[in-house]
């Protein structure tokens, strides 16, 4: 597929390519691409705001020199920004294997005064880059993703989310050299295909202390806040009997019949599902030769919903229909997580605010998403119910692009795309500037978070991948109740090693 090349890392080639391509541009132009957008707007948007209407903190004029000086720093930043953007798209790496990509934005980093921990969490390809001001609290971190899609690249456009988001922490501590606290970019790989990085992450402590986390998301168009599906990551694998499939197939039993009748029976739940409710998957294994009775077939789907409660209600009834393919064609099924379970999103309105005030005085026209629109999954929502975190949408691409396709990817890299993502590392800056000097900005967002916050566990954080196990063959169907746990377990997000992992010596705070 053009433009796909899935490729190992080499950090001469690295270094090759990302300094080729930031000589490619002059800091005049960068100012010009990302600081003619301050005047692009002068009026109310679509949403009835006003450019540069704050909705707390500080007077017009502070907020104003902030955004200036922020402004400032990413575009003078433009041309590396595009050159790390463009050299994580043209070598695009699926979860965990991200090599290249967190070697091309660490080394950016570290030579802008961070001070990176590698690996962390006992993730290879996760990062910790830390700029200590002249206290270490708050600690605020900006998180990156960087990882692709099989078969289409960054067809999700996480190149711009890694090159924005350090974009973003860099400025705040160039135009603000004296800063308080910890600006942060945490590495976080294999979002994908249910991979669960941040997760990981969090189990393993690296997210210990942390006061607030703040990223952006390529897309169609810009929403401040927009809500994300609860995401059970499944894999059901039936086992029946092999047989020639023309001299004796009454002999055997097929696994791969198991599997279509599965499908069946999901296609029939379907009108009987919540309209929240999304169920989807494909066939990964239906047998090896057409004329030998398939001895095991393997279904990978995803199960959604609006909460984790109400995934784990479909869950169970995806496992009563595995049970009964299985006893229909007296064969075994057995239902495992491929990965833990993605929470539903938590968004902090206080922080997704500022930044929408900030990008809208750029020129953007934003605004929250609609609640009922549809929506996918990930791990930011677990990281959610930890903490104050934001994951606004900036339009980098035309309306109507799809998110996972070729479309998106070619996107992907366009003048547009960098231009907004210019803008939205501004806005990342912007709210990660003020958490930093502003006490009661921070006291807000945690006042609403903890509104909302219940137990603050890490929901849906599975330790790893648990097995139900129901026979067919002679006992008959295994309900629910009858296998056991559904596997999608629970933590506290606590960590032993979290000092260590992040290099600050120090575990959590809450």
């Amino acid at each position: 597929m053009s433009g796909v090349r899935m490729s190992e890392n080499t950090n001469a080639q690295a270094n090759a390519e990302t300094n080729a391509q930031a000589n490619a541009e002059t800091d005049a132009q960068a100012n010009a691409q990302v600081g003619a957008n301050i005047e692009g707007d002068t009026g109310a948007d679509e949403h009835g705001h006003e450019p540069g209407s704050d909705s707390a903190g500080a007077g017009a004029g502070d907020h104003a020199a902030t955004t200036q000086a922020l402004t400032a720093e990413v575009a003078a930043l433009y041309p590396r920004m595009e050159a790390v953007s463009r050299a994580i798209h043209g070598r695009p790496e699926l979860k965990f294997a991200e090599y290249h990509a967190s070697q091309v934005v660490t080394r950016w980093l570290a030579e802008a005064g961070f001070e990176i921990t590698a690996p962390v969490g006992g993730v290879d390809t996760a990062f910790v880059a830390t700029h200590q001001g002249s206290t270490p609290d708050p600690y605020i971190t900006v998180i990156v993703e960087y990882d692709a899609l099989p078969g289409v690249g960054h067809g999700c456009g996480h190149n711009l989310i890694a090159a924005g988001g350090a974009a973003a922490a860099i400025a705040v501590v160039r135009a603000q050299p004296g800063h308080t606290g910890t600006v942060a970019v945490i590495g976080t790989p294999g979002e994908e295909m249910g991979g669960a990085g941040k997760v990981r992450l969090a189990h393993a402590g690296v997210f210990d202390g942390v006061d607030a986390a703040v990223m952006f998301h390529p897309a169609d168009r810009s929403m401040t806040t927009q809500h994300a599906l609860a995401a059970a990551h499944l894999r059901v694998c039936f086992t029946g009997v092999s047989a020639h499939a023309a001299k004796s197939p009454w002999e055997g039993r097929s696994a791969l019949a198991a599997a279509q009748l599965f499908l069946g029976a999901l296609d029939t739940m379907r009108q009987f599902m919540p309209p929240t409710a999304r169920v989807h998957g494909i066939v990964t294994d239906g047998g090896q030769a057409p004329n030998v009775v398939p001895a095991r077939a393997v279904v990978d789907l995803y199960v959604r919903d609006s909460t984790v409660a109400s995934t784990e209600a479909l869950v169970a009834r995806v496992r009563k229909a595995a049970d009964g393919a299985a006893l229909a064609t007296e064969t075994d099924a057995e239902l495992s997580e491929t990965g833990p379970m993605y929470a539903e999103r938590r968004n902090n309105t206080v922080l997704a605010e500022r930044f929408g005030d900030t990008v809208r005085a750029l020129g953007v026209a934003i605004g929250p998403g609609d609640a009922d629109s549809p929506a996918g999954s990930s791990d930011i929502g677990n990281l959610s119910q930890l903490m104050p975190v934001i994951h606004p949408y900036v339009q980098t691409a035309d309306f109507g692009t799809p998110s996972h396709s070729d479309a998106m990817r070619e996107a992907s890299v366009t003048s547009l795309a960098h231009d907004r993502t210019g803008i939205a590392a501004v806005g990342l800056a912007r709210v990660v500037s003020d958490l930093l000097a502003d006490s009661g900005f921070l006291a807000a967002a945690r006042a609403e978070f903890a509104a909302g916050s219940g137990s603050g566990s890490m929901t849906g954080a599975g330790s790893g991948s648990v097995t139900e196990t129901g026979s067919a063959t002679e006992a008959g169907s295994v309900t629910g109740a009858e296998a056991g746990s559904r596997g999608v377990g629970t933590g506290t997000g606590k960590g032993t090693e979290a000092g260590a992992d992040r290099g600050r010596g120090r575990g959590s705070r809450k």
